[in-house]
């Protein structure tokens, strides 16, 4: 990732699964298609324990995900079914290094 882009970091302990996968490939497609999305990486263990990052181009770009109305809509549905709890973090990135074997 680039220095000068943005982390979103979603915690979140999942309550209630049924009817959560479809969402969230949903908010994933919605994602994708925002003006200055970078990617993601998501992982969810057995006890419900997820964790989301999602990357973005400018603040700017944050900001318009956190407000588009279909998302707003599905926050709304986790906090009311989905979710025990979660957690949102916004990080500039300031360094992004890796390794890659393949």
């Amino acid at each position: 990732m680039e220095k000068g882009a943005y982390a979103v970091i979603f915690t979140s302990r999942l309550r209630d699964a049924d009817g959560y996968g479809a969402l969230a490939a949903r908010m994933e497609e919605l994602a994708r298609a925002q003006p200055g999305y970078l990617g993601h990486d998501s992982v969810r263990g057995e006890d419900g324990l997820g964790i989301t990052v999602s990357y973005w181009a400018t603040e700017d770009a944050v900001k318009a995900w956190r407000g588009n109305a279909e998302h707003l809509g599905a926050q709304a549905m986790g906090r009311e079914r989905f979710y025990d709890w979660f957690r949102l973090d916004v990080c500039g990135v300031e360094r992004s290094y890796g390794f890659d074997r393949g």
